[in-house]
């Protein structure tokens, strides 16, 4: 580790990156004291190694740091400073930080996500089924989609499908025909993703055989026996992380065997069964410790990269959370949301997806309408949250649904959220379009009016958002509001209700709870 670097802060200049989950932070500059290490903590969602500035300079480092704004000045330390550059682009705003940066350590890739991703909702079991998932249930669950006169789109069958973590296969009493199912799925125009995880369940077969094969991380503990009388001798035995299932072993994913053992698994489920793709949950990098023994030598954040390389085999790969692979053809999910309107909620998903695409990871999904943190469902739903939270993901790149509309609102709101439906069918071909061009060029689907705007302003608007470079969507995020204010950089745009509004102005509009305010680039 290196001495601490500093960077003196410009004039009016701002930064944004590090950690997703503090998009709502964002951005940092000479007023604020803001202090987070990349270490190990990311806060249940995607962090990456970048820092980028409204002046065009960026920092980057092929391994993890910290970072501190206090003072006017940029601090860097807890890093290896041969891994640090920092950088200026030749254009001196957000967007030209962005580009040099990400032509320079993650250019594109050239492949976005299976289109169905943009063209279609996400379905996900979790909230309507928890994890309690069956064959009768999801076959129910898509008949429903069906009838609403929602378009069938990715299927997700979440957690507790499967006999065991790290057993993948089918629990045959839940799910007693899975090929039948999967068969009638694709026959009524579903894709189907599975939930997996690193974990392997421990005192099963498939845990000792992968110990001994040496695909498991490992760590030293006191020897676990009573033949010696003072006991000072170590032993090796697999790591067991606690989570949110109960505590398991976890694969080792630097060592090439081991990697390819779960590709094995995951190629059998798509090859016997039809799965098309998979939900690739935990691997967060506080799980594991720098003393975890693995086959290379890794930290917390490179196990969590490790991992995320998995899904680059496959057309439709989902996580929640990941380090670095910017560009890479991944959908970047925001963390399971509470069903509330504030922090933990719905005003968190616009924030996040916004640092989401400045960080490379353009395909971003704003967690399931509704909310999607099992604990954090209440009994009753409270419909215009619900109503207001599919407004505010109709123009994301992949909007996602477990609590269907048709189960959980009454007439009224149910015509209006299906409203929201049929605007999204409108326009997919335009964010497929952009998805396209994200898989091109690396540029954002979703931007900050920063990014697109340099010179108007906008820094702290976060509770509005471009989709690509034509349109500008202000939804509602706060209970009763029926007026809000839009922030327009300059131009001519033509709102949803007809209107032509030009020039730089902040205009106070009416949104009852009909409208979602969105606007197209005249000029």
């Amino acid at each position: 580790m290196s001495t601490p670097i500093s960077i003196k802060l410009l004039p009016s200049e701002y930064w944004w990156g590090g950690l997703a989950r503090h998009g709502d932070q964002m951005p940092f500059h000479d007023q604020i004291q803001y202090r987070q290490s990349l270490h190990q903590t990311f806060f249940g969602n995607q962090a990456c190694p970048l820092l980028i500035s409204s002046r065009g300079r960026y920092v980057w480092s092929e391994t993890a740091f910290t970072f501190e704004f206090k003072g006017g000045w940029l601090f860097i330390d807890d890093c290896t400073e041969n891994d640090v550059v920092i950088g200026q682009a030749e254009e001196s705003h957000l967007r030209g930080a962005y580009l040099a940066a990400m032509e320079r350590f993650f250019p594109p890739s050239g492949h976005s996500p299976h289109e169905l991703s943009f063209l279609a909702p996400q379905y996900n079991t979790w909230i309507d089924m928890g994890k309690y998932p069956t064959q009768e249930k999801v076959l129910h669950y898509a008949q429903d989609v069906l009838k609403s006169g929602m378009k069938p789109g990715i299927l997700i069958i979440d957690d507790f499908w499967y006999r065991n973590n790290g057993v993948w296969e089918w629990d045959a009493q839940a799910f007693p025909e899975p090929k039948a199912l999967i068969d009638q799925l694709h026959q009524w125009g579903f894709m189907v993703v599975l939930w997996v995880s690193p974990w392997v369940t421990a005192d099963t077969r498939t845990y000792q055989e992968l110990a001994t094969a040496g695909y498991l991380l490992m760590a030293e503990y006191p020897l676990s026996s009573d033949d010696v009388e003072i006991n000072t001798q170590r032993e090796k035995a697999p790591v067991l992380q606690r989570w949110w299932n109960g505590a398991s072993a976890v694969l080792d994913l630097s060592n090439p065997a081991s990697f390819q053992w779960f590709e094995q698994q995951l190629d059998h489920l798509a090859s016997e069964y039809g799965v098309d793709g998979f939900k690739f949950d935990g691997g967060d990098p506080f799980r594991y410790h720098p003393s975890d023994l693995s086959f290379a030598v890794r930290t917390p954040s490179e196990h969590c990269e490790d991992y995320g390389r998995v899904g680059l085999k496959y057309s439709l790969s989902e996580y929640r959370a990941c380090w670095k692979l910017g560009n890479q053809p991944l959908i970047q999910r925001v963390r399971d949301k509470a069903h509330v309107w504030g922090k933990g909620g719905l005003v968190d998903t616009i924030p996040t997806s916004l640092a989401h695409g400045l960080m490379g990871y353009p395909y971003t999904c704003p967690d399931m309408v509704g909310g999607g943190e099992l604990g954090g469902i209440p009994e009753e739903i409270d419909p215009e949250l619900y109503l207001r939270w599919a407004q505010s993901a109709t123009f994301f790149p992949i909007i996602q649904y477990s609590m269907l509309p048709n189960r959980v609102l009454d007439e009224r709101y149910l015509e209006l959220c299906m409203e929201m439906v049929q605007l999204r069918e409108q326009i997919v071909p335009e964010i497929l379009r952009f998805a396209r061009h994200a898989a091109q060029t690396g540029e954002p689907i979703m931007r900050h009016m920063a990014y697109e705007f340099p010179d108007a302003h906008l820094e702290h608007v976060h509770d509005q958002y471009m989709m690509g470079d034509r349109y500008l969507i202000a939804p509602v995020l706060n209970k009763g509001q029926n007026r809000r204010t839009v922030h327009f950089p300059g131009g001519r745009w033509q709102g949803d209700d007809g209107s032509i509004v030009e020039g730089i102005q902040a205009m106070e509009i009416e949104v009852p709870l009909s409208r979602l305010p969105w606007y197209t680039r005249l000029d």
